[in-house]
C-alpha cells in the first residue's frame, strides 16, 4: 500500500500552490484594483479568509474520506443521492472546466504578447490549445511525475514572484497604500470576491488524498500551508503593486497590471520576468487541476451521474475522463472571452465551496470538527457569492444571464441525465449514504 501513495508534503503543497498561483492573479488583479483601489491588499485578505475557512472543511473532510473523488465524495456523504448532489457534481465538473479554460486563456493572451502584434492573434489561439495538450500529457504519465513537476515549476514561479516583492518594496510609494486611498467598504468587498477567484485551486489536494504518504497529518499541514503561504503572497504582491504604479496605470494595464507594475523598479527586464512567471503559473495551474479534473469526471460517472465512458480506466488512471475534460476546454478557452470565464467560474466554486462547508458542518461528528467553524464557512461563502452578484448587477447586468445559465446547466443535465437512464430523482437531500 505505500508504495502507492507517492505524494509527500511538499508535493501535495505544490498541487496546492500550483492550482491557486495560476491564472487568476494574474487575470483579474487590474480589476480588482479598480474595484478595491489602495486597499486591494485588504481585498485580497477578506477573500484569503473565505479561502482558508474552507480549507478546514476540506482538510477534515479529506483525512475521513481519502479518495480520489474529493469533493464528489464530500458531497455525497454529506447530503446523499439525490438531485441536489447530482447537480452539484456536474456543477463542480463545469466548473473545473471553465477555470481551465481561464488558465489556458491567460497563457496564451500572455504568450502571445511577447511576438509582434499582427501574429498575437492567431499565437494565441495555437498556445491555449498547446498548453493543454502538453499538460494533459504529462499528467497521463501518472501521479509521482505530477507532483515533481509541480515541484519544481512552482519553485521557480515563486522565486520570481519574490523577486518582484524584493525589488518593489524599496520604491514603495505609502501614500497610494493609505486609508485615503481605499476605495468604499462595498466596493472593497466585492474587489475582494473577485480577487478569489485567484484562491481556487487548494481543493485539488483532495483529489490526490489517495495517493499522498500519511494523509492523516499531510492533508491537513499541506492545505494550511498552501493558502496562509498563497494569502500572505497576494498581500505582497497587491502592495507592491498599488504602491508602485498610479492606479489609472494599473487598471489601464488590465491583464498585465502585474508585469506593468515591474517596470518602474525592473524596466522592461522585469515586465518580461513577470511575464514568464505568468506562464509558470497558468501552466502548473492547468497541470494540477487537470489532475483533479479527470478524478472528478471518473467518480461522478461511477456514481451514474455522467455518462459510464468517463468511467473506464487505461493502465490505472481515468484517461477517458481526462481526454473527454480536455477537449471540452479546448473548445471553451479558443471561443468564450475572459471576463465571462472569470465570472463562470468563482460564481461555481463559491457555490461548490458553500456546499462543501455546509457538508462538513452535516458530518461533523464523524470528520472530528468544530461545527461552528464550517457553519461560518457557508455563511461567508453565500456572502461572497451575493457580493459578487451585486457587483455584477451595479457594472454588467447582463453577466447574470451567464450564471444563470451555468448554475441552470447543472441542473437540467443532472435532471436529463437521470430521466434517460431511468434512475430515481431525490428532490433534495437523502439520508443514504453511498
Amino acid at each position: 500500500m505505500d508504495n502507492k501513495r507517492s505524494l509527500g508534503f511538499w508535493s501535495v503543497v505544490a498541487i496546492g500552490i500550483g492550482g491557486m498561483v495560476g491564472g487568476g492573479i494574474f487575470a483579474v488583479l487590474g480589476l480588482a484594483v479598480q474595484l478595491a483601489q489602495g486597499g486591494t491588499f485588504l481585498a485580497f485578505s477578506l477573500a484569503g479568509i473565505v479561502a482558508l475557512l474552507t480549507a478546514y472543511s476540506y482538510a477534515r473532510l479529506s483525512v475521513t474520506y481519502p479518495c480520489q473523488g474529493g469533493t464528489v465524495e464530500f458531497l455525497n456523504q454529506g447530503f446523499g443521492p439525490g438531485l441536489f448532489t447530482g447537480s452539484l457534481n456536474i456543477l463542480l465538473w463545469i466548473s473545473y472546466i471553465i477555470m481551465l479554460s481561464l488558465y489556458a486563456y491567460a497563457f496564451g493572451s500572455y504568450g502571445a504578447s511577447f511576438f509582434p502584434s499582427a501574429a498575437q492573434p492567431l499565437l494565441k489561439h495555437i498556445l491555449i490549445s498547446g498548453v493543454i495538450l502538453l499538460f494533459t500529457g504529462l499528467n497521463v504519465l501518472g501521479t509521482t511525475f505530477v507532483g515533481k513537476a509541480e515541484e519544481w515549476v512552482v519553485g521557480l514561479k515563486i522565486i520570481i514572484l519574490l523577486v518582484f516583492i524584493g525589488g518593489g518594496i524599496w520604491s514603495l510609494q505609502f501614500h497610494r497604500l493609505g486609508p485615503s486611498a481605499w476605495a468604499s467598504t462595498p466596493q472593497l468587498v466585492a474587489g475582494g470576491m473577485i480577487i478569489f477567484l485567484a484562491y481556487e485551486g487548494f481543493e485539488l489536494i483532495s483529489n490526490a488524498a489517495g495517493d499522498v504518504h500519511k494523509p492523516q497529518k499531510t492533508l491537513p499541514r499541506a492545505f494550511y500551508t498552501s493558502v496562509i503561504f498563497v494569502i500572505l503572497l497576494y498581500i505582497l504582491i497587491s502592495v507592491i503593486t498599488v504602491g508602485n504604479l498610479p492606479l489609472d496605470q494599473i487598471v489601464a494595464a488590465k491583464d498585465y497590471a502585474l508585469a506593468e507594475s515591474a517596470k518602474p523598479f525592473l524596466g522592461s527586464l522585469g515586465f518580461g520576468l513577470i511575464g514568464f512567471a505568468a506562464l509558470l503559473s497558468t501552466g502548473s495551474a492547468i497541470n494540477a487541476t487537470l489532475y483533479g479534473t479527470a478524478r472528478v469526471s471518473y467518480i461522478i460517472a461511477k456514481d451514474g451521474e455522467l455518462p459510464t465512458v468517463l468511467e473506464k480506466n487505461v493502465w490505472n488512471r481515468p484517461i477517458e475522463g481526462l481526454l473527454i475534460t480536455t477537449g471540452a476546454t479546448l473548445i471553451i478557452a479558443n471561443i468564450f472571452n475572459l471576463s465571462s470565464i472569470s465570472m463562470m467560474g468563482s460564481t461555481g466554486f463559491l457555490i461548490i465551496f458553500a456546499a462543501v462547508n455546509s457538508a462538513n458542518f452535516r458530518l461533523y461528528k464523524k470528520t472530528v470538527s468544530h461545527k461552528w467553524i464550517s457553519f461560518i464557512g457557508v455563511i461567508v461563502c453565500l456572502a461572497a457569492l451575493g457580493t459578487l452578484i451585486w457587483e455584477r448587477m451595479q457594472n454588467s447586468f447582463q453577466d447574470l444571464w451567464i450564471l444563470l445559465i451555468l448554475v441552470g446547466s447543472a441542473f437540467i443535465i443532472e435532471v436529463v441525465y437521470q430521466r434517460v437512464t431511468g434512475r430515481r430523482l431525490h428532490p433534495f437531500f437523502s439520508k443514504k449514504k453511498r
